[in-house]
Formats: structure tokens, sequence, C-alpha cells
């Protein structure tokens, strides 16, 4: 039962709106995973970097100084000490985040990684029901395009039929003359 308090308290949306793109890829930052664990992000570093052999380049990396500063100009944060941008931010793909399940020995990291691997996996879906749509357009875009130079070529056929027929309206007719 306090699973479930726990799990309703966060809702997909709050979740959502903490995954970035960077550098392709869906990640989280880690003062992000940390507010969701109600952990102190210094903690959840120390967790990471005493187990760094469980989180490979593809699973979690650190922001170089050129992507934090332009990530902390994008959200113009004036007090960036508060906002717990001090320091530039570990950042976690979603193998990342599945693995700090067992680096965090708790059972609020465990409700809320299980939470966000969802959330992960249905942005994946709708990416690939995006990528379906564009397919199926695309699709439908080439048989208009076809069709288009079909009918421009009917119209080409009906020109020169018109045309030879007027060229032999010219000739003169043969039979009975009044």
């Amino acid at each position: 039962m306090q699973e479930e308090k726990e799990k309703s308290m966060i809702s997909d949306e709050i979740i959502t709106n903490k995954i970035y793109l960077i550098r392709n890829q869906k990640v989280m930052l880690d003062r992000d995973l940390a507010e969701l664990y109600q952990v102190e992000t210094k903690r959840l570093k120390e967790a990471v970097r005493r187990n760094l052999s469980r989180f490979p380049e593809d699973f979690m990396f650190e922001l170089t100084k050129k992507e934090f500063e332009n990530w902390r100009t994008q959200f113009a944060t004036s007090n960036s000490d508060k906002m717990g941008l001090r320091y530039v931010p570990m950042v976690f793909t979603e193998q990342g985040v599945a693995m700090l399940s067992s680096v965090l020995n708790s059972d609020r990291a465990i409700v809320v990684n299980i939470k966000i691997i969802r959330i992960f996996t249905k942005m994946r879906q709708l990416l690939s029901d995006n990528l379906s749509l564009q397919l199926e357009i695309e699709n439908i875009k080439k048989k208009l395009t076809n069709n288009s130079k079909n009918i421009e070529l009917v119209f080409n056929y009906l020109d020169e039929l018109i045309e030879k027929k007027e060229n032999k309206s010219d000739r003169n007719k043969i039979g009975y003359k009044k």
C-alpha cells in the first residue's frame, strides 16, 4: 500500500518534464533524479562515483563546460547556486537510470526507477508511432506526386490529340458537295 502511495505522488508529467535531449539522447540530470529519489544530489553523485564501473559512457556522462553553459542559459537561472548548478551535472540515459536502482538501495529509488523506465518506454513508443505516421505520409506524398505526373501526361496526350484533330480539319474533305 505504501508503494502505491509513493507511486501516485509523482505524476508522469513531472518525470517527463525532467527528461532532456542532450547529445541526441534522452537523459535525466543528477539533481532531478536526486529530487525524485528524495536524496541529496551530493549523495547520489557519491553513490555513482563509488560504483563508476556500473556506469559506462552510454549509461552516464558529465556535460562538457560548453554544454553546461548552454544548458544553463536555456533556463536563465540567475541564482545558480540555489538551483544546484554550480557544478557540471551528471546526466543519465535510460540504462543509467535503471542502473541507479542497484546503486541506491532504497524502496523509494526502486519505485521511482520503475516509473521512470515506464515513461522512457512510453516516449520510445510515441516516437516509434510518429515515425510510422511519417513513413505513411511520405508514401502518400509519393503516390500524389506520381498521380500528378500521370495526370499531366494524360493532359499532354489530350493536347496532342486536339492538335492532330485541328490539323486534320484543314485538309479538303472528300465526299459529295452540295
